[in-house]
C-alpha cells in the first residue's frame, strides 16, 4: 500500500514537467512540422496544404546548397580540430605538471564565455584589413616578420568557415580536454608498466593501447561536437554578420522566417537541422543505453 502511494506521488510530482516537455518540446516540434507543409508566407497564419513543396524548393536552391557545403567544412574542421587539441592539452596534464590545476582551470575557461563574446574577440584577432587598420594576428606576424602567414582569414573565398571554426576549436577544446583527461585518468597504469616491460616506446604505447581505451571517449566528443557544430549561429554572427559566402542553415532560417515571413521554409529548415541533429544523438543515445545495460 505505501509503496503505491509512493508511486502515485512521485508521479505526481513529475507530471508538470512531463505535460511541459509535451506541450513546448514535442507540440511544438508537431506544430513545426505542420507549419513545414503549409504555404504560410507573410504575418497572417496560412495552413494551406503544401506537401513537401518547401523541403523540394529548399534542395533545389541553390543557397542551400552553400549552407550545407559551409556547415560541412566547419564541421569537419571543427571537431577535428578540437578533439586533436583536446587530446594533446591532456596529454601534457597526464604528465604530472606542476600548477596542473591552474592549467586545467586555464583550458576550461574558454568553455565558459558565449559564442558571442569569442566571435566579437576573434572578429578583431581575424581581422583582415591591411595598412593602418591591421590588426590582431595579422598585425602580429607583421612584427614577427612572418608576413606570409598573414591572411584574409574569414573573408577568405571557399575556406572562410575554416577560419571561424578555429574560434570554436579555442572555446570548445578545453571541454574535449576534460574528457580525455578523464579517459586517461581511468586507464590503469599496470597497463602502461607493462607494455614498457615488453619493449613498447611511448608512441606504441598511446598508438595500440590508449587509443584504442579512449576510443568511448572520442566518439562522446564527436557527438557532441558535432551536433554542436550543426547549429552553429550566433558565433559567425558576431565575426562576420550576414553573408552569403558565410551563410549556414541556421542564419538561412532566421532571415527567411523572421525577414522574409516565410514561416514555412523557415519550419522546413528547421526540421532539417532538428532531423540532422537526430541521426547524431539518437544512435549514440541507443548506443550508450546499450552498452550500460551489458554492463
Amino acid at each position: 500500500m505505501f509503496r503505491d502511494k509512493d508511486r502515485y506521488l512521485s508521479i505526481l510530482l513529475i507530471s508538470p514537467s512531463i505535460l511541459a516537455v509535451l506541450i513546448f518540446i514535442y507540440g511544438f516540434i508537431g506544430w513545426s512540422v505542420r507549419v513545414s507543409l503549409s504555404k504560410w508566407k507573410g504575418l497572417n497564419p496560412d495552413y494551406t496544404w503544401n506537401a513537401l513543396n518547401n523541403y523540394i524548393e529548399l534542395f533545389k536552391d541553390t543557397r542551400f546548397h552553400v549552407d550545407v557545403r559551409n556547415t560541412l567544412i566547419f564541421t569537419a574542421v571543427f571537431v577535428v580540430g578540437s578533439i586533436i587539441v583536446g587530446f594533446l592539452l591532456a596529454v601534457m596534464l597526464d604528465q604530472g605538471l606542476k600548477g596542473e590545476g591552474f592549467f586545467r582551470s586555464l583550458f576550461l575557461f574558454p568553455m565558459a564565455i558565449s559564442y558571442i563574446v569569442t566571435g566579437v574577440v576573434w572578429r578583431w584577432l581575424m581581422n583582415p584589413a591591411e595598412g593602418s587598420r591591421t590588426s590582431g594576428f595579422n598585425l602580429l606576424f607583421s612584427y614577427l616578420h612572418l608576413d606570409f602567414l598573414k591572411n584574409a582569414w574569414h573573408t577568405t573565398p571557399n575556406w572562410g568557415m575554416a577560419a571561424i571554426a578555429l574560434a570554436a576549436i579555442w572555446q570548445m577544446s578545453g571541454y574535449t580536454m576534460a574528457l580525455y583527461l578523464a579517459g586517461l585518468r581511468s586507464i590503469p597504469a599496470e597497463l602502461r608498466e607493462a607494455a614498457q616491460i615488453d619493449g613498447a616506446n611511448e608512441i606504441q604505447i598511446y598508438r595500440h593501447i590508449i587509443l584504442p581505451l579512449l576510443a568511448p571517449v572520442t566518439l562522446s566528443a564527436l557527438i557532441i561536437l558535432g551536433h554542436m557544430s550543426l547549429k552553429v549561429f550566433d558565433l559567425i554572427i558576431a565575426i562576420a554578420g550576414k553573408q552569403y559566402p558565410l551563410d549556414v542553415p541556421a542564419i538561412y532560417m532566421w532571415q527567411t522566417t523572421f525577414d522574409g515571413l516565410f514561416y514555412g521554409r523557415g519550419a522546413a529548415i528547421g526540421i532539417l537541422l532538428l532531423i540532422s541533429v537526430a541521426l547524431l544523438i539518437i544512435p549514440y543515445i541507443r548506443y550508450t543505453l546499450k552498452t550500460e545495460i551489458q554492463q
